[in-house]
């Protein structure tokens, strides 16, 4: 009898098409809509009543009311209503570690099967009651005659009444993430052309997907929307020049991040079905690929000179170096596109013998990415 196989792998992925915020998903909630990914999953690998392993999810901005937020969506769905499931949270690394947690579980033998997902709305962004109004709610509960309540209501004053909606801005800084950016881009003097040609190719490889039927297996349409609805394929460099800087305009360096070379708030979910390669086999489905490693990494934003956004800079030397890899045995590299200049920001990093050595640690740089190669 042979050993079994708990070797972990990729069998496929399900979104909806992501829209901008406030947009055409403005009614819809986080679980609606991460609901709707792992429905079009569940269809694509007819999965409906089947029993998971484990379904793992998160959301970065999440009401009181989710706290099990991707349990409620697999109750919702057509799986098994005794699929386990949980959330977790990584700020914009939620939905990748929800993968990685479920691959590193089929391959510790934990579950054979597993389906990772997540989702963010920035039009469904909780709006709660400022601490004022908060604690004299608190304290109106614990009242217990009607004498108590009236006096502690009376303590309520107009401005107590304003809703309170999440910042973009960080806590510790108070700085949005784009302004974060602003200042990574000018330490590295990221150029506001080289930002504006890489959006550009990065609208055009997009919308050349979309036409090539490369999203057919990959996504379904959600509230009448088919389509990405961020795509500008008709943009040129000509046109986003034209566009002002809307981050680091306070800076003394020229503010060069804009609204078309940076990424707009937008609404979405995902979800991945991943399984042993036993569980696949067993169910006739074909691997696509396997999640080899994976690396984390945190920066000092706050006291240090670290750029909010740098800690791939850190990751991906570590990552490489572990499994004896260089940039020249990668045939495609995907670097998330948070703002243009933070691509630049890690790939100038990545080449730069100062920064590698006296910071990741490094003997010399690592290395330049091929720019065919990049997020193609």
């Amino acid at each position: 009898m042979s050993a079994p196989n708990n070797r972990a792998v990729i069998l496929g992925g399900n979104r909806i098409p992501f829209a901008r915020s406030n947009k055409q998903y403005s009614k819809a909630t986080n679980l609606d809509m991460l609901t709707s990914a792992i429905d079009g999953l569940v269809a694509r690998f007819g999965l409906a009543g089947e029993n998971i392993g484990e379904v793992s999810g998160g959301a970065v901005l999440k009401h009181s009311k989710d706290f099990n937020l991707t349990r409620e969506a697999v109750l919702g769905s057509a799986l098994s209503p005794t699929t386990p499931a949980f959330d977790l949270g990584q700020a914009c690394a939620t939905g990748l570690e929800a993968v990685v947690s479920l691959n590193n579980k089929i391959n510790a033998g934990q579950i054979e099967s597993g389906i990772a997902s997540g989702v963010d709305s920035t039009s469904d962004a909780p709006i709660v009651v400022n601490d004022s109004m908060r604690e004299i709610l608190l304290e109106l509960t614990r009242a217990k005659t009607m004498v108590q309540k009236a006096k502690i209501a009376s303590q309520i004053r107009p401005a107590y009444l304003a809703p309170q909606a999440p910042t973009t801005g960080e806590p510790r800084t108070g700085l949005s993430m784009g302004e974060h950016q602003a200042i990574t881009a000018a330490a590295w003097g990221i150029s506001r052309q080289a930002q504006d040609e890489l959006a550009v190719a990065s609208h055009r490889n997009l919308a050349a997907a979309w036409e090539s039927g490369f999203f057919n297996d990959l996504t379904t349409p959600y509230l009448g929307v088919s389509r990405d609805t961020n795509m500008r394929p008709d943009s040129t460099v000509e046109s986003l020049a034209k566009l002002n800087p809307v981050f680091g305009k306070k800076l003394a360096a020229e503010a060069t991040m804009t609204a078309g070379n940076s990424t707009p708030l937008t609404d979405g979910a995902s979800s991945v079905l991943l399984g042993s390669e036993d569980w696949a086999a067993e169910h006739g489905y074909t691997p696509l690929a396997r999640l080899v490693d994976a690396e984390a990494a945190a920066v000092d934003f706050v006291d240090g000179a670290e750029g909010l956004l740098m800690a791939p800079a850190y990751a991906v030397p570590r990552l490489l170096a572990r499994n004896g890899l260089t940039f020249d045995d990668f045939d495609v590299f995907e670097i998330h596109e948070a703002f243009a200049s933070t691509v630049l920001s890690h790939l100038a990093a990545w080449e730069s013998e100062e920064f590698c050595k006296d910071k990741v640690g490094l003997d010399k740089a690592l290395g330049s990415i091929d720019r065919e190669k990049l997020n193609p």
